[in-house]
C-alpha cells in the first residue's frame, strides 16, 4: 500500500505530537524502522531482510512499515543511500578540522581514519552500504551511486594532491592507488573480528600499512610509539 494512501487515515494526534527532543512520534518511528533495517541489511544482506525481522527490531507492527516506505526495495534504497551519505560526510568533517597547511599525507591518514571508524565504531548503515553494493538491483543503487561520485571525488583529490606534492610513490597511477586502498579498507568488513583486535589497534596498523604502501613513510602515530 501507497505511503500517501495510508496517510490519510493517520491520526495527526497519534502520529504527529512531538516529543522531547523536538522529533514527532512519527519522525522517531520512522528512524526505528531505519535503523532496524540498516542493522539487518548490514548482518544478513539484502536476500537476508525480511520486513517482519524489521518489524520485530523496531518494535512496530509489520503492516506499519508501509506507512513510511512504501516496499521493502524502497526501505533498502534508503539505507543504503544515507550509509554512503554519512561516511561522505563524517569523512568530510574530519578533514574540515585539519590545519589549512597540513600535508596531503596527513590530510589522507586522517580521511582513512574516519572511513574505518564510521564503517566499524559508528554506523549500521555504512555497513549495510559497502556491504550489500554487489547484492542489489541498480535500480535500488541509483542514488547511492550518485552519492559513491562524490565520495570517490574526494578521495581522488586527496590522492591527487598527494602525486602532485610529490609524496605519492612515483611507480602509482593514483587512480589505481585509490582503488587498491579503498577494496582494503572496505574489505576490513569482511574478515576483522573484534574479539582479536580493538579499534584502534587496526586504525594504527592500517594507517601504517597505506604510509608505507603509497609514500614508504611512518604515521605520526608510529614515531610517537618509538
Amino acid at each position: 500500500m501507497a505511503r500517501r494512501q495510508l496517510a490519510r487515515h493517520a491520526s495527526p494526534r497519534s502520529d504527529q505530537s512531538v516529543e522531547d527532543g523536538g522529533e514527532s512520534k512519527s519522525e522517531q518511528t520512522r528512524k526505528r524502522i531505519l535503523d532496524a533495517a540498516a542493522h539487518i541489511l548490514s548482518v544478513k544482506g539484502y536476500s537476508g531482510l525480511r520486513l517482519t525481522d524489521v518489524a520485530s527490531v523496531a518494535e512496530v507492527q509489520a503492516p506499519a512499515i508501509y506507512y513510511y516506505y512504501a516496499s521493502r526495495e524502497e526501505l533498502i534504497e534508503e539505507v543504503m543511500w544515507t550509509g554512503t551519505a554519512e561516511t561522505r560526510e563524517h569523512t568530510v568533517a574530519a578533514l574540515e578540522v585539519l590545519p589549512a597547511t597540513s600535508e596531503p599525507k596527513d590530510r589522507l591518514l586522517t580521511a582513512v581514519e574516519a572511513h574505518l571508524r564510521h564503517m566499524l565504531e559508528i554506523s549500521d548503515y555504512s555497513k549495510a552500504a559497502i556491504r550489500n553494493a554487489g547484492q542489489v538491483p541498480e535500480s535500488i543503487r541509483k542514488r547511492q551511486m550518485r552519492e559513491e561520485e562524490k565520495y570517490g571525488e574526494l578521495w581522488r583529490r586527496l590522492l591527487s594532491d598527494l602525486s602532485r606534492s610529490g609524496e605519492l610513490r612515483a611507480e602509482y597511477d593514483p587512480y589505481t592507488a585509490q582503488m587498491l586502498m579503498m577494496g582494503s579498507l572496505n574489505w576490513v568488513l569482511e574478515w576483522w573480528d573484534p574479539r582479536r583486535s580493538s579499534v584502534d589497534s587496526l586504525v594504527v596498523n592500517a594507517l601504517a600499512f597505506v604510509a608505507s604502501a603509497l609514500f614508504g613513510g611512518q604515521t605520526a602515530r608510529s614515531k610517537r610509539s618509538r
